[in-house]
């Protein structure tokens, strides 16, 4: 039965995850947003943070994690899963279309979708916090699709 759960969360997200991220600050090894910020030293000691830097991206109105990024889940889960001592927060985000009480609850509802998703590739759920910030917290504030899109996602940030 697990094995099947599991193959249908890996189904649900499955493919590539790759999301080009234009006008927006970029996480650095120096500065990390989030375990996902930083590649294993070239001594081939482990780094502090191990994946590149990735959120997860919604469509409008939606909570569910596309199959794009399956990638990017199964890698936060592998640094997770190897780091039994890191918490990291999902930080659920909006764009700025919706009122401030329904971006709260979509934000919530993408951040726990991706909890879930980890969960379910093996994470332990007290690794794991949430919380949303709806449409409090930006990354792009023009007011069009190309920047809709860049604020429809979860964050994995570390520490908590």
């Amino acid at each position: 039965m697990k094995k099947i759960a599991f193959f249908l969360v890996a189904l649900t997200v499955a493919a590539c995850a790759s999301t080009s991220k234009t006008n927006t600050p970029q996480a650095t090894p120096e500065n990390p947003k989030n375990p996902a910020a930083a590649t294993a030293p070239a001594s081939g000691e482990p780094a502090a943070n191990a994946t590149a830097d990735q959120s997860i991206y919604f469509d409008f109105d939606k909570s569910i994690v596309k199959p794009e990024f399956r990638k990017v889940i199964l890698k936060q889960a592998e640094y997770l899963k190897n780091h039994k001592d890191d918490v990291v927060t999902l930080e659920g985000n909006c764009d700025e279309r919706g009122s401030a009480e329904y971006n709260l609850g979509l934000g919530q509802r993408r951040a726990d979708s991706v909890r879930k998703s980890l969960v379910a590739a093996g994470v332990r759920s007290r690794q794991l916090k949430t919380t949303s910030f709806g449409k409090e917290k930006p990354r792009l504030t023009c007011h069009e699709e190309k920047c809709w899109k860049e604020n429809r996602r979860v964050d994995f940030v570390p520490g908590a």
